[in-house]
Formats: C-alpha cells, structure tokens, sequence
C-alpha cells in the first residue's frame, strides 16, 4: 500500500462500497420510510453475491500485491525466513485485506445458512475489520510524524466512525442515521486514500519546502525543516477539513435527490390513505351523531305520548 498504486486502489475500492451502500440504503428509506430495516450487504439483479464477492477479489489482489508481486524476490521473507523491517507494513496491509476477505466470506456464508443472529454477526464481522484496520493503522510501522503520517491520522478519524457505526448498528438495525453515516465513512475512507495517494507520490503535488526521498526501498515525503513541516501538515488538516464539507454536501444533496425520485410515490399512496382514513372517520362521525340525534328525538316523542296518556286521569283526579 505504500505507493501511489497501494493507495488510490483500495481507495477507489472503498469509495465504490460506501456509494452502493449509500445509494441502496436511502433508496430503501425512500420506499419504506416506517419499516425500513438495514441490510448487511446489497444484491444485484443479476447477481446476488456481486458485492462480497467483489470484496473477497480485491483483497486478493492487495494481498498478492504486499506479498508476492511488489516485493522484489517476489516474497516478503529475508533469506533465514525472518521478516525483514522494509516489509513490516507489507504484512500490516496484508492482515487489514484478510480481515475483509474473511468478513466478506462469512458474509455469504451466513446468508446461505440463515441462522437468527445473521445480521449481528455480519455487523460483528464488519466491526472487526474495521477494528482490525485502525488498530494497525493506530500502530503502523512507516513514518508517524511526517506528512504521509498527518495522512493517516485523520484517515484513523475517519475509520473510527465507521467502527462505531457499524457496532452501533448491530443493536439499531431499523436507524438510517446510523447506516447513512456508516456509508458516507466507508466512502470517506475511499476518497481520502486515494487523495493519499495523489498527493504524496506526485512531486508537483509536494508541500513547498518537502521532496520526495528513497528510504528502505519506499518513496517518502519528507520536508528540509520544522516550520515546512509544520506548514505541510497544517495543509493536509485544511485539506481534510475541506473534504469532510464536500463530502457532507455531496451525501446530503444525494439523499434529497433520491428522496425526491423515489419517495414521491410512496408519500402520495400515505397522503391518499390518511385522507380516505380521515374521510371515512368523518363520515363514521356524522353517521353516529345522526343516529343518536333520532334516538334522543325517538325518547322525547315517547314521552309526549306518555304525557298525553297520563293527562286525561290527572284531569279525572
């Protein structure tokens, strides 16, 4: 991953997930505002299983690309078997791509199966792969207080959200907030991993007062002294602030206009069901205060007559 190629393509991975999960879970809040439930994963027409098994492909291909294809022998192991330190964040990306392959796995897995707690434990699953990835990111081997470091600080901000919403969702299956927010991370964590991946491997993109340097085989931003430094990160914090607004004005204005598209027919069919509700309670209304109008009006008739009847004796009286 620590390349331009390592970067914007699990980046776009991750960016395709968070949109198809974002599409597909407001579209599903759009047709089934009251009932609307989360889903683990999304079917295509075609293909039930595409999305897993897209996942379980590119993390595949991550894994053979750490281990096998980037490094040079074509294998991360020194000559006496031991790991050498140039491929420590090899096995560190490595792990984070398995942990996806196996939540993606067991995703299928359970969906075939059907057991009762099959949405919990896809979510558990999911919440472990996204500890998984923070928790190596948290503890990374490469550079933690330069550029590229400043990246991945706020990029473990964003994976952070994503954790806790995916827990959050085990026990709030039916709440769109918490799978909306959970989208929007996934697809945060995609663009900012492929802003990485731009920013840190393209010299033109460089902080002024940085350059590019060569150690243990991996291309590194490094800067001539404190206050470039200072100024390098104080940019990536400006940047990531900037993305986050983008990033909230897209999924927002996302939502409305699928609302609009797709939730237009379903208010519709609601309003016409309350009114006719409404019209027939009306209806039930004037239909019960007539009727009681007659019976009151039936009791006082009665009563003249009885009156009337009674008169006569009073008058014998």
């Amino acid at each position: 991953m620590g390349t331009f190629e390592g970067h914007v393509a699990p980046g776009f991975g991750f960016f395709l997930i968070g949109f198809w999960h974002l599409f597909n879970h407001i579209k599903l809040h759009a047709l089934h505002p009251t009932s609307y439930t989360s889903l683990p994963f999304f079917a295509t027409s075609k293909f039930k299983y595409l999305e897993p098994f897209l996942i379980m492909g590119g993390c595949s291909l991550s894994i053979a690309m750490e281990l096998f294809i980037g490094p040079a022998r074509h294998q991360p192991f020194d000559t006496d078997g031991t790991i050498p330190s140039n491929h420590l964040h090899n096995f560190e990306h490595s792990s984070i791509s398995m942990s996806f392959f196996v939540f993606a796995a067991f995703t299928i897995l359970l969906d075939r199966i059907g057991p009762k707690a099959q949405y919990g434990l896809t979510q558990l699953l999911g919440a472990i792969a996204f500890g998984q990835q923070l928790f190596l990111f948290h503890l990374h081997s490469a550079d933690h207080m330069g550029v590229e470091g400043q990246y991945h600080l706020l990029l473990q901000i964003v994976i952070f959200v994503s954790l806790t919403t995916t827990l959050m969702g085990i026990g709030l299956p039916k709440s769109f907030l918490v799978s909306f927010v959970r989208s929007a991370s996934i697809l945060f964590q995609g663009v900012w991993l492929m802003v990485m991946g731009f920013m840190l491997w393209t010299p033109s993109l460089i902080p002024k007062g940085c350059f590019i340097h060569l150690e243990e085989g991996h291309d590194v931003v490094r800067c001539s002294d404190d206050e470039s430094l200072h100024r390098a990160k104080a940019l990536v914090n400006i940047q990531f602030s900037w993305y986050l607004i983008g990033i909230t004005i897209f999924a927002v204005s996302f939502y409305l206009l699928l609302v609009k598209k797709y939730g237009e027919n379903v208010e519709y069919t609601s309003l016409t069901k309350e009114l006719e509700i409404e019209l027939a309670e009306e209806v039930e209304d004037i239909e019960a205060a007539t009727t009681h109008k007659k019976n009151k009006l039936g009791e006082s008739k009665s009563f003249l007559h009885m009156g009337k009847a009674f008169a006569p004796v009073d008058m014998e009286r």
